[in-house]
C-alpha cells in the first residue's frame, strides 16, 4: 500500500499467546472474551504484526518481534508458535535480506517488539539481526529496560538489545523528531516509560503504527487497557488524544499484536470509539 512517498507492508512475524485478564485489565472476561476468546489457559492469540517500510532509498523495519533466543519453558508459557509465520519467513517473502534492512524502529524493547533485533550465531555469539542497520529507541526507554521495575522485569531481555549498543548501532532519541522525510517517531507514555509510535504522513490518509498504546482492536475502547500498563491513566488520557486525532485526520491505525484485525480506521460513535473500516496492507 502506498503511504506518502513509501511501499507500506505488513508482515506477520509470528503467533504467540498471552493471558487474557492480564490483556484487558479490569474489563470482565465476559465481555473481552467475546472479541478474544482464550484458550484452556486463559491465554489469547497474538501475533507480531510488523511494518515494513520502502522508499527514499530506504528499506525501514518497525520493531522485530519475538524472535527465536526463547528456551523451551519461555516457548511453552507464551504458547510462541513458528511453524506458518516468523520474522525470517516474512522477510523472504517480501523479497528482503537482513542485509538490506537501512533502519529499524522499536516501539519500546519489550521482548515481543525487540526480540528478534538479535539472535544467536553458531558459535553462541549474540549478533544483530540487521548487521548494516541503525535501530532507533527513545533514550528513556532504554534508561528503564536497563533497570525496570519489579512489575515488568520479566519484560526486558538485555541480549536483544546490550549487543546493539556495543555495536554502534542504537541510536538514543530524546524526544519525537521526524526521523525521514514524511516518517516521524512520536513518544507515548503510559504502557512503559519512553516508548514510540511511528506516523507515516500522507496529504489523504497517513498511517499509525501504535506499538501497544493500541495493541488490538479491541483497545480501542478508551476503558480496555492493559494490566501490563504501568500507568493505566496515562494511557487512557494518551489513547483520548491520538483517537480524537486519528478520527479528526482519518488515519490508518496499525494493532501489532491483532491476527484477525491488524490495521483499521476509526470513527466516534455514541458509544465512544469504534472501529470503522478493515484495511488491508498489501
Amino acid at each position: 500500500m502506498q503511504i506518502g512517498n513509501y511501499q507500506v507492508k505488513l508482515l506477520d512475524a509470528g503467533r504467540f499467546r498471552l493471558d487474557g485478564g492480564a490483556m484487558f485489565g479490569v474489563v470482565p472476561r465476559t465481555l473481552w472474551e467475546r472479541q478474544k476468546p482464550g484458550d484452556e489457559r486463559n491465554r489469547i492469540q497474538m501475533c507480531t504484526n510488523l511494518l515494513l517500510i520502502e522508499g527514499e532509498k530506504r528499506k525501514i523495519l518497525v520493531d522485530t518481534g519475538i524472535g527465536d533466543s526463547f528456551d523451551d519453558k519461555l516457548n511453552d508459557i507464551y504458547g510462541v508458535d513458528h511453524s506458518r509465520y516468523s520474522l525470517a519467513s516474512a522477510l523472504q517473502q517480501a523479497g528482503i535480506k537482513p542485509e538490506q534492512i537501512t533502519d529499524v524502529i522499536l516501539t519500546h524493547l519489550h521482548f515481543d517488539h525487540a526480540g528478534g533485533s538479535t539472535f544467536r550465531d553458531r558459535n553462541g555469539t549474540v549478533r544483530a539481526t540487521f548487521p548494516n542497520a541503525k535501530y532507533y529507541l527513545q533514550g528513556r526507554q532504554f534508561g528503564w529496560a536497563m533497570q525496570p521495575s519489579e512489575k515488568d522485569r520479566a519484560s526486558f531481555f538485555q541480549q536483544h538489545f546490550i549487543p546493539l549498543q556495543e555495536n554502534n548501532q542504537l541510536i538514543l532519541l530524546e524526544d519525537g523528531s521526524e526521523l525521514f522525510p514524511g516518517i516521524e517517531v512520536i513518544p507515548v507514555e503510559g504502557h512503559t516509560v519512553g516508548q514510540q509510535m511511528v506516523l507515516i504522513h500522507d496529504a489523504r490518509q497517513p498511517l499509525l503504527f501504535a506499538g501497544d498504546l493500541l495493541p488490538t482492536s479491541a483497545h480501542v475502547s478508551i476503558p480496555w487497557v492493559m494490566a501490563y500498563d504501568l500507568y493505566p491513566l496515562t494511557t487512557i488520557e494518551e489513547k483520548k488524544h491520538f483517537l480524537k486525532r486519528a478520527v479528526d485526520q482519518q488515519w490508518i491505525i496499525v494493532f501489532e499484536h491483532d491476527p484477525v484485525i491488524p490495521a483499521a480506521t476509526v470513527a466516534l460513535t455514541e458509544k465512544g470509539y469504534r472501529l470503522q473500516d478493515k484495511i488491508d496492507l498489501v
